[in-house]
């Protein structure tokens, strides 16, 4: 399966109400789900929208700042490898993945990104400890944009 392939099998699964799809070949296996929990708590994301006018000039803001305070600082930044849609827990009710002053390992689940429909967990590919959270939680997130300040251990 080519990427072009992938791409449409996901518009198709989003789409169709279907919740999993799995194909599978002689050395390819993909396995695409919808979590239709999260998918309703989506109201939570537009009552964060309505405060969305100051978020754009808030992150450029922040994200200017941050690389004087990681090379100030010697902190490590956690970017996000998508573009999505930023939470910090897997549904409202579940508790928030990691914390500030938080200690993560390498492998630990930081947050979850979805794009379209799809939930992303993103792990830490360093250990240390958080430092800060740079993105509002059920925010937007561009590609390679900052999400955490990690303190090396």
């Amino acid at each position: 399966m080519d990427i072009k392939q992938i791409q449409d099998l996901i518009r198709f699964v989003s789409k169709s109400g279907v919740n999993e799809v799995s194909i599978e070949q002689k050395d390819f296996k993909i396995t695409i789900k919808t979590n239709e929990a999260v998918v309703h708590t989506m109201p939570a994301p537009q009552h964060i929208a309505v405060a969305a006018p100051l978020a754009p000039a808030a992150i450029p803001a922040a994200a200017a700042q941050e690389p004087a305070i990681v090379a100030a600082s010697n902190y490590i930044t956690i970017k996000s490898p998508m573009i999505g849609t930023f939470y910090r827990s897997a549904t409202p009710d579940k508790p928030l993945y990691v914390n500030v002053g938080d200690e993560i390992k390498e492998g630990t689940v930081v947050c979850i990104i979805e794009a379209m429909k799809l939930f992303n967990e993103i792990e830490s590919e360093i250990s240390g400890r958080i430092v800060k959270v740079l993105v509002e939680n059920a925010s937007p997130v561009e590609y390679d944009q900052p999400l955490f300040l990690v303190e090396p251990i």
